[in-house]
């Protein structure tokens, strides 16, 4: 690595060998961190990516939607690598909404390829509501419209890969919902029913943070047994 020297040189010194490895060292850390390739749009798609595909069952259509998401590697075999979105499709028998299927898909591939923090895809589609009314999923975890689920399951791929970091109950509220779970059913004495579709008791309202039908009234207060949100504080 050559250097331009701009001034005139009025004095100088014989640098160690010791005090000269510490300037190597930090210029091939520069350099190796100058080759590291992060997501952008120039990226051109490999001839195999690596993916997920999502199974989403909803009561408002009988036939199911499979969503796949495939995942380009960067930096593969270093201690750079990384797995990023790069594309999304969505494949179903009923094809109703065909047109702004292909639409969303594309312009949601789209924003993968540019590169940059995409995580904000998942609060969009997950703040869209179906003005006929939402369901619940499997779980007893409300979705407001099919383009939430579809939210929640980008959510869920970009956790796997770690794009997105969990951020669920640390271990002192995990500690808190496991006794109030334990006093909620020695005090009901009742079993939950083995067809039971839900985690959580029978007759929970639903939780307005993490959107389960948890909520139930534990010593005067409504308190999430998935979450650990109470109205009490």
């Amino acid at each position: 690595m050559s250097i331009k020297i701009e001034k005139k040189i009025v004095k100088y010194t014989v640098a160690s060998a010791d005090e000269a490895k510490p300037a190597a060292v930090a210029a091939v850390a520069g350099e190796e961190t100058s080759n590291v390739i992060h997501m952008h749009e120039k990226i051109e798609r490999p001839e195999m990516l690596v993916g997920a595909t999502y199974k989403i069952r909803t009561p408002l259509s009988e036939h199911a939607l499979y969503v796949t998401i495939n995942d380009v590697v960067l930096n593969l075999g270093t201690e750079h690598e990384l797995r990023r979105p790069f594309e999304i499709f969505i494949n179903s028998k009923n094809m109703d909404h065909f047109q702004w299927i292909v639409a969303l898909t594309r312009i949601l591939s789209a924003v993968f390829r540019k590169g940059g923090d995409s995580t904000f895809l998942v609060e969009e589609l997950k703040a869209v509501f179906d003005p006929r009314g939402g369901y619940f999923k499997k779980g007893g975890q409300y979705m407001p419209s099919l383009v939430a689920e579809l939210g929640d399951a980008i959510e869920q791929h970009m956790r796997m890969i770690g794009l997105i970091k969990d951020d669920g109950p640390d271990e002192h509220q995990q500690k808190l919902i496991a006794e109030k779970r334990a006093q909620y059913e020695q005090k009901t004495q009742q079993a939950e029913s083995a067809g039971n579709s839900s985690d959580f008791p029978d007759g929970a309202q639903l939780c307005n943070k993490c959107n389960t039908k948890a909520m139930i009234i534990m010593d005067g207060c409504l308190t999430c047994l998935n979450c650990g949100d109470s109205k009490c504080g």
